[in-house]
């Protein structure tokens, strides 16, 4: 009987992964995510999405970035919840949560003392990119503009990254009030680099695991 249910756990197909393999590619993708991240943070760049509403929080108020990406994502989840369904919802709770709690720790463990702006945009975004690609490979996300975007693609069929490229505009237009127009530029080019990651790599089409 437990053989049989570990074998569960392990019973990937061509078109639906199984639970074990959705664990890894969550922890996988807020691993990236966190990653990419603090490149972003250690040039003193932001970021687009939730992530970006994030740290506008953070560096207005002062508080850390995973308890600020933790709880501007709360309004989001009735929008996955209704629209793409209770076991997305749950791996994107999971993804967030572990994202906020490994955002505040990572700091212990990887020191970015010096990033350049550019570097980090680049590296930056193109890591954030390649979480995401993870989270969203195993249907998570990490919220907030993740979730609008995945819909709007399932719903409309316009890709998701450049949907969240046109709302990463608008949340880095807002920098102007916290940053420079230089730190602001190199934030546009990590959302871009990230953005492209996305749309370039992520198609329905042409991934249909569940």
């Amino acid at each position: 009987m437990a053989s049989n249910a570990f074998a569960g756990l392990l019973n990937s197909s061509a078109d639906r992964h199984s639970l074990l393999d959705d664990a890894q590619g969550i922890v996988a993708g807020s691993m990236l995510a966190v990653l990419g991240v603090s490149l972003l943070s250690g040039a003193g760049l932001l970021a687009g999405g939730t992530a970006g509403l994030a740290f506008l929080a953070h560096y207005a108020t002062g508080l850390g970035f995973g308890l600020c990406l933790f709880v501007v994502n709360l309004p989001f989840y009735y929008l996955a919840f209704r629209r793409l369904g209770a076991a997305f919802t749950i791996k994107t709770f999971a993804a967030i949560a572990l994202t906020s709690v490994l955002s505040e720790f990572i700091s212990g463990f990887i020191s970015m003392a010096h990033v350049d702006p550019i570097a980090g945009a680049l590296f930056g975004g193109l890591v954030i990119g390649a979480g995401m690609l993870a989270l969203f490979r195993h249907r998570a996300s990490l919220g907030g503009i993740g979730i609008l975007a995945l819909y709007i693609q399932d719903r409309f069929g316009w890709r998701a990254g450049f949907v969240q490229l046109g709302f990463d505009g608008v949340i880095l237009a807002l920098s102007f009030f916290v940053a420079s127009p230089f730190i602001i530029a190199c934030s546009v080019l990590g959302a871009l680099v990230l953005n492209l990651t996305i749309a370039i790599n992520h198609r329905k089409d042409r991934y249909i695991a569940m």
